[in-house]
Protein backbone atom coordinates (compact mmCIF):
# COMPACT_ATOMS: atom_id res chain seq x y z
CA UNK A 1 0.00 0.00 0.00
CA UNK A 2 1.63 3.40 -1.08
CA UNK A 3 0.28 6.96 -1.27
CA UNK A 4 1.09 7.81 -5.41
CA UNK A 5 0.57 10.30 -7.50
CA UNK A 6 -2.13 10.32 -9.18
CA UNK A 7 -2.37 11.72 -13.41
CA UNK A 8 -5.83 13.57 -14.37
CA UNK A 9 -6.13 14.98 -17.58
CA UNK A 10 -9.18 16.30 -19.10
CA UNK A 11 -10.25 15.73 -22.76
CA UNK A 12 -12.48 16.85 -25.04
CA UNK A 13 -15.00 14.43 -26.29
CA UNK A 14 -13.61 14.05 -30.05
CA UNK A 15 -12.48 11.26 -31.67
CA UNK A 16 -8.26 10.65 -31.29
CA UNK A 17 -7.63 12.70 -28.34
CA UNK A 18 -7.56 10.06 -25.67
CA UNK A 19 -5.29 8.30 -28.50
CA UNK A 20 -2.70 11.33 -28.93
CA UNK A 21 -2.43 10.76 -25.10
CA UNK A 22 -2.03 7.27 -24.63
CA UNK A 23 0.25 7.51 -27.41
CA UNK A 24 2.21 10.18 -26.38
CA UNK A 25 2.69 8.37 -22.85
CA UNK A 26 3.56 5.34 -24.54
CA UNK A 27 6.02 6.13 -26.90
CA UNK A 28 7.72 7.73 -23.72
CA UNK A 29 8.11 4.06 -22.23
CA UNK A 30 5.23 5.18 -19.68
CA UNK A 31 3.47 2.11 -18.43
CA UNK A 32 0.14 3.01 -17.24
CA UNK A 33 -0.46 0.93 -13.92
CA UNK A 34 -4.47 1.75 -13.36
CA UNK A 35 -6.56 4.12 -15.14
CA UNK A 36 -9.84 5.41 -14.94
CA UNK A 37 -11.70 7.43 -17.92
CA UNK A 38 -14.96 9.23 -16.91
CA UNK A 39 -17.64 11.21 -19.47
CA UNK A 40 -19.14 14.60 -18.41
CA UNK A 41 -21.15 15.14 -21.79
CA UNK A 42 -18.31 17.32 -23.60
CA UNK A 43 -15.87 16.32 -21.92
CA UNK A 44 -14.06 13.26 -20.36
CA UNK A 45 -11.33 12.89 -17.30
CA UNK A 46 -8.44 10.45 -17.90
CA UNK A 47 -6.81 9.42 -14.43
CA UNK A 48 -3.94 6.94 -14.37
CA UNK A 49 -1.16 6.41 -11.82
CA UNK A 50 2.55 5.29 -13.29
CA UNK A 51 5.89 4.24 -11.80
CA UNK A 52 7.66 6.86 -14.59
CA UNK A 53 5.76 9.92 -12.50
CA UNK A 54 8.12 12.21 -13.94
CA UNK A 55 8.44 11.10 -17.33
CA UNK A 56 4.38 11.49 -17.21
CA UNK A 57 4.83 15.07 -16.55
CA UNK A 58 6.97 15.71 -18.99
CA UNK A 59 5.17 14.05 -21.33
CA UNK A 60 1.73 15.77 -20.57
CA UNK A 61 3.58 19.15 -20.79
CA UNK A 62 4.65 18.82 -24.20
CA UNK A 63 1.21 16.71 -25.30
CA UNK A 64 -1.91 18.46 -23.53
CA UNK A 65 -2.33 21.81 -21.60
CA UNK A 66 -5.22 20.57 -19.33
CA UNK A 67 -3.97 18.12 -16.53
CA UNK A 68 -3.88 18.12 -12.88
CA UNK A 69 -1.90 15.97 -9.95
CA UNK A 70 -2.97 14.51 -6.76
CA UNK A 71 -2.42 11.94 -3.98
CA UNK A 72 -3.95 9.00 -3.78
CA UNK A 73 -3.54 5.61 -2.03
CA UNK A 74 -2.62 2.46 -4.41
CA UNK A 75 -3.39 -0.82 -2.65
CA UNK A 76 -2.85 -4.44 -4.02
CA UNK A 77 -6.10 -6.18 -3.16
CA UNK A 78 -6.53 -10.03 -3.25
CA UNK A 79 -9.12 -10.79 -6.67
CA UNK A 80 -11.54 -12.13 -4.08
CA UNK A 81 -15.38 -11.11 -3.44
CA UNK A 82 -16.10 -8.80 -0.58
CA UNK A 83 -11.84 -7.05 -0.64
CA UNK A 84 -13.31 -3.91 -1.69
CA UNK A 85 -16.47 -3.81 0.54
CA UNK A 86 -13.97 -4.23 3.12
CA UNK A 87 -11.55 -1.77 2.61
CA UNK A 88 -14.87 0.89 1.74
CA UNK A 89 -16.32 -0.22 5.22
CA UNK A 90 -13.08 0.31 7.28
CA UNK A 91 -12.83 3.57 6.00
CA UNK A 92 -15.95 4.32 6.32
CA UNK A 93 -15.58 3.03 10.11
CA UNK A 94 -13.17 5.71 10.05
CA UNK A 95 -14.67 8.40 8.58
CA UNK A 96 -12.97 8.95 5.49
CA UNK A 97 -14.70 9.40 2.65
CA UNK A 98 -13.87 8.11 -0.44
CA UNK A 99 -14.47 10.67 -3.32
CA UNK A 100 -13.92 8.28 -5.86
CA UNK A 101 -12.09 4.91 -6.66
CA UNK A 102 -11.14 2.32 -9.38
CA UNK A 103 -9.23 -0.66 -9.58
CA UNK A 104 -7.79 -2.77 -12.20
CA UNK A 105 -8.93 -6.04 -13.90
CA UNK A 106 -6.16 -9.23 -12.79
CA UNK A 107 -6.35 -12.58 -13.97
CA UNK A 108 -7.94 -15.28 -10.98
CA UNK A 109 -5.28 -15.93 -8.23
CA UNK A 110 -3.43 -12.38 -8.95
CA UNK A 111 -3.85 -8.94 -6.87
CA UNK A 112 -5.74 -6.17 -8.35
CA UNK A 113 -5.24 -2.83 -8.05
CA UNK A 114 -7.09 -0.30 -6.28
CA UNK A 115 -7.33 3.51 -6.40
CA UNK A 116 -8.96 5.47 -3.67
CA UNK A 117 -9.07 9.37 -3.44
CA UNK A 118 -9.77 10.31 -0.27
CA UNK A 119 -8.89 13.96 1.38
CA UNK A 120 -6.05 12.05 3.64
CA UNK A 121 -3.92 9.33 2.13
CA UNK A 122 -1.77 8.75 4.72
CA UNK A 123 -4.48 8.49 7.72
CA UNK A 124 -6.59 6.21 5.06
CA UNK A 125 -3.19 4.28 4.85
CA UNK A 126 -2.46 4.29 8.75
CA UNK A 127 -6.27 3.05 9.41
CA UNK A 128 -6.10 0.23 6.17
CA UNK A 129 -2.68 -1.22 7.91
CA UNK A 130 -3.91 -1.71 11.37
Amino acid sequence: MQVRTQFSVFLINRPGVLADVANALSDAGVNLEALSLADSGEHGVLRFVCHDEDVARRVLDEAHDRWTETDVLVLDVPNTPGQFAGIARRLADANINISYAYMTAAAEGEPSKAVFKVADPAKAQDVLQK
